[in-house]
C-alpha cells in the first residue's frame, strides 16, 4: 500500500512593512523586468489594489501596474515576486500614467487586457480591513455609500479612494488633543494585502518611540493638508500595547491591541 503523502504546510500570512516590500524585484516567466516602487491602496477598504513597478531599462523607465492577484511565488529572502506573465505580455499592456489619478477606465483596460476578473466584481476587496464580515467600516472616514460607488464622470477622472503609500508616508497624525507624530510606514498582510496598521513616528512628542494606529481609529483624513485625524487622545495612544519594530506582529499582539482600543479583538482564523 502506497503511503499517503502529507500535504504541503500552508504558510500563515504575515504582516510586512511596505518599506520592506519597496524594491522587491519582479520576475516574469522568462526573466526579470523591474522592481516595486510603490503600492496603491483603497482608503475606503484599506486594501492594496496595485503594485507600481518600475521596469527600468527593459521598457525605458516605463512604470506598470500589477494587482496582487497576479503574484505567484514570493521569495522574501531574495526579495522577489514572481508573476505568471511574460515580459512581452507586460510590455504590450495598456499605457498607464501612474503620475496621474488612476481611473476605473484605466483599471478596466488592464483587467480586460490580461483577462482577469477585476477586484470590484468579487468579494475579495469589499469586506474591508482583511478580517471579513465587515470588521472595519469606512463610515468613520467620513465616506458615504455615494462616495464609495462614485459616478461615471468621477470614475473617468480618477478614483478618489486610490492612494499612494509613498505619498501618504509623512502625513501628520492628529489625536483629539494634539499631534502624535507622522506616518513612517504601513503594515500590510501578505495574504490578502490588507493594511492593518499605520506605523507612526512620535519623535517630536515621545522621542525614540513608534506606535501603531489602526485604520479603525481614523476619524477623517485631510488629503490636501496631509493630516490624519484619529478619534482617541494622546494618552490613549501612549498607553497602547508596546510596539517593537524589530519583532513580528503576531495574533496575540493583535488581540491585545484591538482589545485595548475597542474590546473587539480580531476573530480567530477559520
Amino acid at each position: 500500500m502506497v503511503a499517503e503523502r502529507n500535504p504541503e504546510p500552508t504558510k500563515a500570512p504575515m504582516l510586512r512593512h511596505t518599506s520592506e516590500i519597496d524594491g522587491y524585484a519582479i520576475g516574469a516567466t522568462d526573466g526579470p523586468f523591474g522592481s516595486v516602487t510603490d503600492l496603491l491602496f483603497d482608503d475606503a477598504t484599506w486594501r492594496v489594489r496595485w503594485l507600481v513597478v518600475d521596469t527600468g531599462g527593459f521598457m525605458a523607465g516605463r512604470k506598470v501596474l500589477l494587482p496582487p492577484s497576479a503574484l505567484g511565488h514570493v521569495n522574501h529572502i531574495g526579495r522577489q515576486f514572481a508573476v505568471r506573465l511574460t515580459k512581452q505580455q507586460i510590455k504590450d499592456s495598456p499605457d498607464i500614467s501612474v503620475d496621474q489619478p488612476v481611473s476605473r477606465v484605466m483599471e478596466t483596460n488592464l483587467y480586460d487586457y490580461y483577462g482577469w476578473g477585476p477586484y470590484w466584481s468579487t468579494g475579495f476587496y469589499m469586506g474591508g480591513y482583511g478580517y471579513g464580515g465587515g470588521a472595519f467600516s469606512p463610515i468613520g472616514m467620513g465616506f458615504t455609500s455615494r462616495d464609495r460607488e462614485g459616478d461615471v464622470e468621477r470614475r473617468a477622472r480618477g478614483d478618489p479612494h486610490l492612494r499612494s503609500v509613498r505619498e501618504v508616508t509623512g502625513y501628520h497624525i492628529h489625536a483629539r488633543d494634539g499631534e502624535v507624530g507622522h506616518v513612517a510606514d504601513f503594515l500590510v498582510e501578505d495574504g490578502d494585502w490588507s493594511v492593518h496598521y499605520l506605523v507612526v513616528d512620535t519623535r517630536n512628542w515621545w522621542p525614540g518611540k513608534k506606535v501603531l494606529i489602526s485604520p479603525r481609529s481614523i476619524e477623517a483624513t485631510d488629503w490636501a493638508m496631509r493630516t490624519v485625524n484619529i478619534d482617541v487622545d494622546r494618552q490613549r495612544v501612549k498607553d497602547s500595547p508596546a510596539y517593537d519594530g524589530s519583532q513580528a506582529i503576531d495574533r496575540a499582539y493583535e488581540y491585545a491591541f484591538h482589545g485595548y482600543y475597542d474590546g473587539q479583538p480580531v476573530p480567530e482564523p477559520v
